[in-house]
C-alpha cells in the first residue's frame, strides 16, 4: 500500500546510539539506559527540565520527538498541527513495575504519585504535546509487534480526512535496560515514499 504522503524524517534510538535519518548523531556504549539517555540529552542540548523527572519510557520517545520536531524551527508561541501515533507491546510496564514495588514496600503506605502519574503508555505524548504545543490528536497502540501496516492506515487517515498536517508515529519500547524507538514524521514534504514496506526497511535499518 503506499499514499500521496512522504517520510520526512526518521529517528532510531537502540542499542546505545541516536541515528537520524540513518546517520549515527549520538553513542555512549558501556552503560545503563537511564546514564544513556541522559547523556543523550545534554548532547542534543535539549531544553524541558521536566525530562529529569518522566520515567524512562517517557524519556526515551520525547528525546526521539525531540530530535525530529526541533528541526522543523516550530513557532513555540502558536499551536502546532501534528498528529501523534505511537504503539509498543509492553504498554508502561516498566514503571507499572516500580509502582507496584513501592506499594509493596512495608515502609512505603503513600506510593509517590511521580511514579503513578506514568503507569499509562500515553503520558509520553502528553509531554510531547506540551513541549511543542500539539493539540491535534494522539493515540497509543498496543501491539504484539511492529505494526507498520496499522501505523499506515492510521496516519493516512488523519491527513486525508484534515485533521493533521502532518503525524508523528512510530515505536517506542522499554523494559529495564532494553529500549527501542523508532519515529518517523509523515507529511507532503520530504523524498521517501509513505507505505508500509517504506516504513518496514527503516525500522529494521
Amino acid at each position: 500500500m503506499s499514499s500521496n504522503y512522504n517520510i520526512t524524517s526518521f529517528c532510531h534510538i537502540k542499542n546505545h546510539q541516536v541515528s537520524l535519518n540513518g546517520t549515527v548523531v549520538f553513542s555512549e556504549q558501556h552503560v545503563g539506559f537511564s546514564e544513556f539517555i541522559k547523556a543523550a540529552y545534554k548532547h542534543q542540548k535539549t531544553n524541558y527540565p521536566k525530562f529529569f523527572k518522566m520515567d524512562h519510557l517517557s524519556k526515551l520517545a520525547f528525546l526521539a520527538a525531540d530530535i525530529l520536531l526541533k528541526n522543523l524551527k516550530l513557532d513555540s508561541e502558536k499551536e502546532n498541527n501534528i498528529a501523534l501515533v505511537f504503539s509498543n507491546k509492553a504498554a508502561s510496564l516498566d514503571t507499572d513495575i516500580s509502582h507496584q514495588k513501592a506499594i509493596q514496600h512495608k515502609d512505603n503506605y503513600f506510593p509517590s504519585p511521580a511514579v503513578f502519574v506514568y503507569t499509562l503508555p500515553n503520558i509520553c505524548l502528553g509531554e510531547i504535546s506540551i513541549k511543542y504545543k500539539l493539540y491535534t490528536e494522539n493515540s497509543f497502540f498496543i501491539f504484539e509487534r511492529f505494526n507498520a501496516e496499522h501505523l499506515f492506515s492510521y496516519t493516512n487517515s488523519l491527513l486525508e480526512t484534515n485533521k493533521a498536517k502532518s503525524v508523528l508515529c512510530g515505536w517506542v519500547e522499554l523494559e529495564g535496560d532494553n529500549y527501542e524507538a523508532f519515529l518517523y514524521l509523515v507529511s507532503k514534504e520530504g523524498h521517501l515514499q509513505h507505505n508500509t514496506q517504506q516504513i518496514t526497511t527503516l525500522y529494521n535499518t
